[in-house]
């Protein structure tokens, strides 16, 4: 076996191999940003049981499947929600003609629509997976997308069946009042084209599946297909249509940078983060707006208001990026340009916004949260204690609506966030309202931040303002690495294995809404249908980012 050499930050590394039984690891790696442990594809339930219960690593961020030329390889990115700086990769290889691995949804539930991801898009099977079958594609799908012998010119037919009888298995006592309800795909309520097939005992839920990939488009497919320094930004901007595009270009931007150790300039960084809390306070008032709008039914003064705010916010972002949703506005190494002229001006616009921001949300919090039957809605209906939220991989509004204090810009520090000052934002009321509170009270955090961006901008020196590295025309690195931005929804996270070309061997986006939006069942159980509407609703999923 490799000898890993590890620096003091990666310490923890050691304790990880020392915890591990010796018949367990296959080989130590080191990608680009963090140490990986290749182990048995036998022994995976036992070694990330080993790793969460003696190690700490609580939180599992995302799945990646991958195949290679003579191996397919799952790779399970660890972390812990107390200590970010915590990571590791366990890596898992499989044969090429069988590949069979353990799952690890029993370790972590999240693994559960991962591994189904994996096994739909990739064609890896695992062992001991409660309910292995397609997630994105139809159950009649012929072959894997992205296995390397995938071949795209064969038909696809989709059979039209009738549908099954969910009752007709149904071994529930006898006296029990059971019936199926197809909320979506085409609801209003449902935030996008899902689906949730719901069974009720009397009005009760006892169970809800989300039924998604109605707007799968294959976008990390597209993206293994474009090269790095051009072709690939514009995408990001297209997993989020609620205006969280920014933050989505950072994480590209992040992880692509690690890969070819370009530093962005310090003057990039300030307009970067401003940019992307603009962009963030756009997708927090969409989502509580809308969320009015689930929770009362109709049109009401605070769906008119929140649009009225997003429209100053959607003018002062087209200024500076020239759109006003797909931004494509970062660019590898920096932004694409700097501030508009007049400089002024801008500034101006954007501080009489952050200026009468706190009487608007007084507003809403009038409108909301001081609202006798909002709250009637909202307190203590959806609840998600930490401990699922966890096993969940949730993360962002919906996980520190659960009292965990987990949020990436401190916690894994990124563009300028280590040099302002800002809080945290967390609720410990576990449920629909807190998760409300937490978006309000974000969007006051994000404008603190936008206003000692403007601080720094307006003073910065004319002959330092410098919005790109030099970087190379071309593009090629080489290796393996997994980034993670604060995104509006959470954790938005993007691994790339880059082989030396113009354009990637695998790109595999982690989208927040995906492992938030699996936690619905384990939120919904013995709820209302309109509890079930409502804490759907306070998860704020967007489908573009789930189904990608």
């Amino acid at each position: 076996m490799k000898q890993y050499h590890h620096s003091t930050d990666d310490r923890f590394v050691e304790t990880a191999i020392t915890a591990l039984p010796d018949d367990t690891i296959l080989d130590i790696e080191a990608h680009t940003n963090i140490p990986a442990i290749v182990i048995r594809a036998d022994k995976v339930r036992r070694a990330l049981s080993t790793l969460r219960s003696e190690v700490g690593f609580d939180h599992c961020s995302c799945v990646t499947a991958q195949e290679y030329d003579d191996h397919f390889e799952t790779i399970y990115h660890l972390t812990s929600y107390d200590d970010r700086t915590c990571e590791l990769s366990v890596v898992v290889p499989t044969n090429k003609n069988d590949p069979v691995s353990e799952s690890a949804a029993s370790i972590y539930r999240t693994a559960e629509w991962h591994e189904r991801e994996a096994y739909d898009l990739v064609g890896i099977k695992y062992k001991g997976h409660p309910d292995l079958r397609r997630i994105l594609l139809p159950e009649t799908w012929q072959g894997h997308p992205l296995s390397l012998d995938y071949d795209q010119t064969q038909p696809q037919i989709v059979r039209l069946c009738e549908h099954a009888n969910p009752l007709e298995e149904d071994h529930r006592e006898a006296e029990a009042d059971t019936m199926f309800l197809n909320i979506g795909p085409h609801h209003p309520s449902t935030h996008g084209v899902l689906h949730l097939k719901t069974i009720l005992d009397g009005e009760q839920v006892v169970d809800v599946e989300p039924d998604i990939g109605y707007i799968h488009r294959c976008e990390e497919q597209m993206c293994q297909q474009a090269t790095y320094r051009h072709q690939i930004m514009p995408y990001p901007d297209r997993w989020d249509w609620g205006g969280a595009g920014l933050l989505n270009e950072w994480a590209y931007a992040r992880v692509i940078e690690d890969l070819t150790d370009i530093d962005v300039p310090e003057y990039a960084q300030v307009i970067r983060t401003m940019s992307a809390e603009l962009s963030r306070i756009l997708s927090h008032l969409l989502a509580t707006v809308t969320y009015a709008l689930d929770v009362s039914g109709e049109f009401t003064a605070t769906f008119m208001y929140g649009f009225r705010d997003r429209e100053i916010v959607q003018d002062i972002l087209e200024d500076l990026t020239g759109q006003r949703m797909m931004f494509n506005y970062f660019r590898i190494g920096g932004v694409v340009w700097d501030i508009p002229e007049p400089r002024e001006a801008f500034f101006e616009d954007v501080r009489a916004f952050t200026n009468d921001l706190p009487r608007k949300l007084t507003e809403y919090h009038n409108l909301l949260t001081s609202n006798e039957l909002f709250q009637a809605r909202c307190v203590d209906t959806g609840e998600l204690p930490p401990k699922v939220a966890k096993q969940y991989g949730c993360t962002g509004p919906v996980a520190r609506g659960s009292g965990i204090d987990y949020d990436l810009r401190r916690d894994d520090p990124y563009g300028y966030y280590d040099h302002l000052e800002w809080d945290v934002v967390t609720e410990d009321s576990c449920d629909n309202f807190a998760r409300v509170l937490v978006r309000l009270r974000e969007i006051e955090e994000s404008a603190a931040i936008v206003e000692q961006c403007v601080d720094l901008l307006e003073s910065w020196p004319e002959d330092e303002r410098i919005c790109q590295a030099n970087v190379p025309r071309t593009l090629k690195p080489s290796g393996e690495c997994y980034r993670a931005v604060e995104g509006a929804k959470g954790e938005l996270g993007i691994y790339i294995r880059a082989d030396g070309t113009e354009t990637p061997a695998r790109f595999k986006i982690r989208g927040p809404s995906f492992s938030n939006l699996s936690a619905l069942p384990a939120i919904a159980e013995g709820e209302f249908v309109p509890d079930l509407v409502a804490t759907l609703g306070s998860l704020d999923a967007i489908m573009g980012e789930v189904d990608r």
